[in-house]
């Protein structure tokens, strides 16, 4: 059920605010479209990846002769022969291509091989053999803290980042204070289509990668510098993505594939399975944090102190970003006058992390919902009143001391969610499910709160831009439109959304998208909850800067009201006389509004571009003997600013809410001495659609002011607050402190 509060004009036909079919959408439920998992070449080899079994060690001895003898095997190859830079990174170069010495982590890749079918690769790969000086990891954040232990990276501190925020009276005191001490485990993306893709060396001694990623252009960069060639002979081309959450930000086997392809001269496909996708791609930051808030007699902040820990485990990947989104919105959508907060990313010898949807967000929420909890109880006041009381509004401060210019619907958010009409009552849904392990005997009901905050787009002063080329042009003697960017698509229908503001500001209903490769400038990468602000401005203004050339074309000198309108400005048989022969195209390059660096000391700073709200109510049924949670109704209200498309917005809205209740509920990737301990879908648990219960949504159209049509990122702020509410939601129900996620039945049973 999907309510839409304040809109905006009606959207013409496939346009903005409409919901057109997703062109993928049928050929992805029939089986029909082709993945990157899917390629093929004539004349291809397989690769494979041989990793460490430990996480950390020295490698004493290196033999790759038993695998060369392997018939069918074309190539063994080493760090020795890496034809560029040895190391790559997404913020910082640190991250070997192949390990040299140094073991940092559990899975990092040694040997890759190329042979003629990809078990005879893989089979190759085990028969290397490797001598190992093991060594004991750095696992514990607290050891990882001390400048006095050991060091994961013997030229650097552990320390990757600290962010300290600094705002008002350090020493304010309170007349209510509650501490809390929480815990985040390591969640995994959990894409359905794990890493692939395929290398094919070029003629002019380049080489063509076809690549499921979220940003070809920083992939790019990196690749050619492992290879020793210039990006223009590095030529990058999406490929289909089975999922990303994050996980597809960094390489993988990007540069591996095109090592093996150059080395043989042949195409070269690699394919990971699933338990080795779990070691080829980041995961989320666990984190250790702690809080101390304290409030007047009614309930209104005073100040909150706050030490986040993060575990960026043994490369840096986004851990810096991630850093700073805690820390910057470790505090909630709350004005708060007085704030201490320190938030520190730290190398250790567990998996590396990086981005995940709502990274750094995520974590702060579950410590400072939680704390905002405690607060209530312990003033006596309802968990909402409470929050609606410290709700941030338009023009507050942040603690970083940005103004929040746009929109801010905190208290309207929260008061959505609990005037929805309450869930069926106790008896309709039991923790015990279709196995009937339980009939309602020491079942109690539970209903928790959350609300979240999210920043949208790249931060910190960042050069955050998205190109867009559109072509105007007749077709069969009627107007259509091509639209190239390198923007990728990863599931959330950006390539819908391109075609929607296409037609929004041209009118014309035929429109085409190029695949996205590098053939075009930058868009950034998807992720950050930035390609429809981003991808979709710069098409949006490239289809302006046409109907500038069109209307030069009338006479006309282009007005700001035919830039706003949301139907077509000009006929299509005015468009198709005005093209005459020739076609008009137009390539944009677009940003959003600066933003700043943070003051080192102090925090303070305009770091973000947009904030973006989301609350949950949860219910849930505990079965307290058993420590059976069933999620029996989820009520969620969020400001999108403009739904550019409502059916992918409620989609959107949905998918974050149930990788939410994942990480309260089982999602955990079990790390002990920093070796995984469940790579498998079999150990580690996903939320299937037996555990997703009935949702209801209200979404504000509340416009920002700086944004393509009012827009505000969507895909992040449900990750975010759904997993607070669920922990909530099963506190009222047992009385469990439950300060880590998730949630395991240990925690639940004998309270």
């Amino acid at each position: 059920m999907t309510t839409v509060h304040v809109g905006l004009p009606a959207a013409v036909d496939g346009g903005v605010g409409a919901s057109p079919q997703r062109p993928d959408g049928r050929l992805k439920v029939t089986g029909e479209f082709a993945f990157s998992s899917d390629l093929w070449a004539d004349d291809m080899l397989w690769g494979a990846t041989l990793r460490s079994p430990h996480p950390r060690a020295r490698i004493t001895a290196l033999d790759i002769g038993p695998a060369l003898r392997v018939p069918g095997v074309y190539a063994v190859l080493t760090h020795e022969d890496v034809p560029g830079a040895p190391l790559y990174g997404l913020e910082h170069v640190d991250q070997p291509v192949l390990a040299a010495r140094e073991i940092r982590y559990q899975g990092e890749p040694i040997v890759i091989v190329a042979a003629d079918h990809p078990e005879t690769a893989r089979r190759a790969a085990r028969l290397v053999e490797v001598a190992y000086d093991v060594l004991d990891p750095v696992t514990e954040l607290a050891a990882a803290l001390d400048p006095a232990g050991p060091q994961v990276h013997a030229d650097r501190p552990n320390l990757l980042r600290h962010v300290p925020i600094r705002r008002g009276d350090p020493h304010a005191t309170a007349a209510v204070v509650v501490t809390g001490e929480y815990e985040v485990g390591m969640q995994d993306q959990a894409f359905l289509g794990p890493e692939s893709g395929l290398a094919v060396p070029a003629e002019d001694g380049g080489i063509d990668l076809y690549i499921a990623t979220q940003w070809l252009h920083v992939d790019q960069r990196q690749v050619a510098a492992c290879l020793g060639l210039p990006p223009e002979k590095v030529r990058l081309t999406l490929s289909g993505v089975g999922g990303a959450f994050g996980a597809r930000e960094d390489l993988s086997m990007q540069v591996h594939a095109c090592m093996l392809a150059l080395h043989t001269g042949r195409p070269v496909k690699m394919v990971y399975g699933r338990e080795e996708s779990f070691f080829g791609h980041v995961h989320r930051h666990p984190a250790r944090l702690r809080y101390e808030h304290g409030a007047d007699a009614d309930g209104r902040l005073v100040y909150v102190k706050a030490r986040i820990l993060l575990d960026g485990g043994a490369y840096a990947s986004s851990t810096g970003a991630v850093v700073a989104n805690a820390a910057t919105l470790g505090v909630g959508p709350y004005d708060v006058p007085n704030v201490v907060m320190d938030a520190y990313g730290l190398y250790t010898n567990n998996p590396p992390c990086g981005a995940m949807r709502g990274f750094g967000a995520v974590q702060a929420c579950f410590a400072y919902e939680s704390q905002m909890d405690k607060l209530a109880a312990a003033l006596g006041l309802d968990p909402v009143e409470v929050r609606v009381r410290n709700a941030l509004t338009t023009g507050d401060l942040m603690p970083t001391g940005q103004v929040v210019e746009g929109p801010a619907p905190v208290a309207e958010l929260l008061r959505l969610v609990r005037e929805r009409p309450p869930a069926p009552a106790v008896g309709d849904f039991l923790p015990g499910g279709t196995a009937n392990t339980t009939r309602g005997e020491g079942v109690v009901r539970g209903v928790g709160f959350g609300i979240g905050i999210k920043n949208v787009c790249f931060s910190e002063g960042f050069d955050d831009f998205a190109t867009a080329r559109v072509r105007l042009e007749l077709v069969g003697g009627r107007p259509a439109v091509l639209v190239h960017t390198a923007a990728a698509e990863v599931g959330q229908g950006l390539v819908t959304v391109q075609a929607q503001i296409v037609r929004t500001e041209l009118g014309v209903e035929q429109v085409t998208i190029a695949p996205a490769d590098t053939a075009v400038g930058s868009a950034g990468s998807s992720s950050a909850s930035r390609q429809t602000y981003m991808t979709g401005g710069a098409v949006r203004a490239a289809c302006q800067a046409i109907r500038t050339r069109l209307l030069e074309r009338l006479g006309r000198a282009p007005s700001t009201t035919d830039n706003d309108k949301k139907v077509p400005f000009l006929a299509l048989e005015e468009i198709a006389e005005l093209l005459g022969e020739g076609a008009i195209e137009e390539t944009v390059e677009w940003r959003h509004r600066p933003t700043h660096p943070l003051d080192p000391a102090t925090g303070q700073g305009d770091a973000h571009v947009q904030y973006a709200f989301a609350a949950h109510r949860a219910t849930v049924d505990v079965d307290l003997e058993l420590g059976l949670v069933k999620v029996v109704e989820i009520v969620t209200a969020q400001d999108v600013g403009k739904a550019v498309n409502p059916g992918a917005v409620a989609g959107q809205i949905q998918g974050g809410t149930a990788q939410g209740l994942g990480l309260a509920l089982m999602e955990e990737i079990q790390v002990v001495d920093g070796k995984v301990r469940n790579p498998s879908f079999t150990d580690y648990l996903l939320p299937t659609i037996m555990d997703m219960p009935p949702m209801s949504l209200d979404v504000l159209e509340l416009a920002d002011p700086h944004s393509p049509y009012g827009l505000r990122g969507v895909g992040e702020p449900p990750t975010i607050s759904s997993t607070p509410a669920v922990v909530a939601a099963i506190r009222a129900a047992t009385g469990a402190a439950l300060t880590r996620v998730p949630v395991r039945p240990e925690h639940i049973v004998g309270v």
